[in-house]
């Protein structure tokens, strides 16, 4: 068993650390809100009262966090993780970051004597709940390999996809997926409650044909029940849909049904949804289809 540091204990984060210490890992967690270290505490886990109290006997150290400023403030921050981590550990960044700020921390990490993975994850709050998460792992084979039985306790696919940063640049790919399939299911529900048709038989029957998905089957309950307690916030989805939109630009590509969900994913954050779950984009279809309750 390993004894491992967990950085960010919320809605992905905390379910993810309960598993390793259900699964005998020594865990010792650190959140900026003290009390999301409660159901690791009440799994076997510790709770740590700073960064460097929770890595300073860790082999490996896990971090979800929000956004690539808040993983540069982890890592490289004053009292953060390459001041004070053991040498040789592995870090595995389980955060959605951009590609590039991925590269630059993995480099940072080689010359303090660190190891590092970028493997964000896919599967939202359901996900990390049941430990049926994809995980898209960049970086050394080596090092996947180690991380390897950890990543199997809390993911159901688990896939080395390149050198660093490749997990981040596959992860944007899949939000880029799931908000297009959001953003089309959402129009798919408002025109058929337009009609009167019975919405419920309409689902199960799409979903039991090319249009069916994990997107349609995980969230059109929630869209037809106008049900949107986040699993996966507006907010981080728009920020996701912001690498997705400067990583294209870089790389010479057009995204043009991307470029679009992303401002529809702007326009629903900036209309007071972003704290809810993304199937709120219906939200967002209903107000241009003047049918907003």
């Amino acid at each position: 068993m390993t004894n491992i540091a967990f950085i960010g204990l919320g809605i992905m984060g905390s379910p993810m650390a309960v598993h390793l210490a259900e699964a005998g890992h020594t865990v010792t967690g650190f959140n900026r809100s003290p009390q999301r270290t409660a159901p690791l505490i009440d799994a076997g886990g510790t709770g740590a009262s700073s960064i460097a109290e929770a890595v300073a006997d860790a082999e490996i150290i896990a971090l979800m966090v929000p956004d690539s400023p808040d993983v540069e403030t982890v890592l490289a921050g004053e009292g953060g993780v390459f001041d004070n981590a053991p040498d040789g550990a592995l870090i595995i960044d389980f955060s959605s970051i951009r590609p590039d700020v991925a590269r630059s921390l993995a480099e940072q990490a080689g010359t303090r004597g660190f190891r590092m993975l970028d493997a964000p994850v896919s599967g939202g709050e359901a996900g990390a709940v049941n430990a049926t998460l994809s995980i898209m792992v960049g970086g050394s084979p080596d090092d996947f390999d180690t991380a390897r039985p950890v990543l199997d306790v809390v993911g159901r696919t688990v896939v080395h996809v390149g050198p660093n940063g490749s997990g981040q640049t596959v992860k944007a790919a899949n939000q880029l997926i799931v908000a297009g399939t959001l953003e089309l299911l959402a129009e798919a529900i408002v025109f058929l409650e337009a009609y009167e048709v019975d919405t419920a038989a309409a689902v199960e029957v799409l979903g039991g044909g090319l249009a069916g998905s994990a997107v349609l089957n995980q969230k059109a309950r929630r869209m037809l029940d106008r049900e949107f307690e986040p699993g996966f916030r507006i907010e981080l989805h728009h920020k996701d849909l912001g690498i997705v939109t400067a990583a294209a630009r870089e790389a010479g590509v057009v995204t043009p049904v991307g470029a679009l969900v992303a401002q529809l994913m702007a326009s629903a954050r900036v209309n007071g949804d972003a704290g809810l779950d993304h199937s709120a984009l219906l939200r967002g279809v209903e107000r241009l289809s003047g049918r907003a309750g």
